[in-house]
């Protein structure tokens, strides 16, 4: 497992034994980072059931102003420590002892990018798809990575089902707020008490 490109280029990252951890594969991994591209720069990546730390890891390398890496494991939170130490990206990285579904319910966090990738067929990547457009930006998006025969909602709060992107057995949903549905949300927030 590698830092695909940017500043951290070619960092071996430590990867996981056994089945605890289920890695995002190379070739998944770039194509999530060419989905979003373009807003990669600057922006707040959150990395849920952050695993390894890869993909958090990776959206710094290519700009990302910071990640945050949440995760409930004690190896893994030792492992994504390891590996932002490869990197030396300490200074734009927070990692957060807890479970995904306590932290979007208890963050005041607004995030750029939320990536959620849980075990599969436990039933959490739906719990957290509930909770994940109460802690991104409308700007933003949601992205999820489950297994072809997972079928995901339309919509989650304001954010639409953008587009779905098949790899093998994987899939990748991208989810949205619609440009219209944007402007209300802004008009709306520029109505109200200390919201720019």
């Amino acid at each position: 497992m590698r830092v695909i490109t940017g500043s951290a280029r070619g960092r071996r990252l430590e990867t996981p034994n056994g089945d605890d951890v289920r890695p995002t594969a190379d070739a998944v991994k770039e194509s999530v980072f060419s989905i979003i591209q373009f807003d990669i720069e600057g922006c707040v990546f959150l990395d849920a059931f952050a695993g390894s730390g890869q993909m958090g890891i990776e959206a710094v390398s290519r700009g990302a102003e910071k990640a945050y890496f949440i995760d409930n494991s004690k190896k893994s939170l030792n492992m994504i420590k390891r590996n932002i130490e490869i990197c030396g990206f300490g200074d734009k990285t927070q990692v957060r002892a807890s479970d995904t579904i306590s932290f979007m319910a208890g963050t005041r966090e607004k995030f750029d990018i939320v990536f959620l990738d849980p075990p599969y067929g436990t039933g959490l990547l739906q719990r957290a798809l509930e909770l994940a457009p109460g802690v991104t930006k409308s700007s933003g998006y949601i992205i999820c990575e489950h297994p072809r025969e997972e079928k995901l909602p339309q919509s989650a709060g304001c954010f639409r089902l953008k587009k779905s992107y098949r790899y093998g057995k994987i899939m990748i949903s991208v989810y949205a707020v619609p440009d219209e549905e944007q402007e209300v949300i802004l008009n709306v927030n520029s109505d109200l008490p200390g919201k720019l």
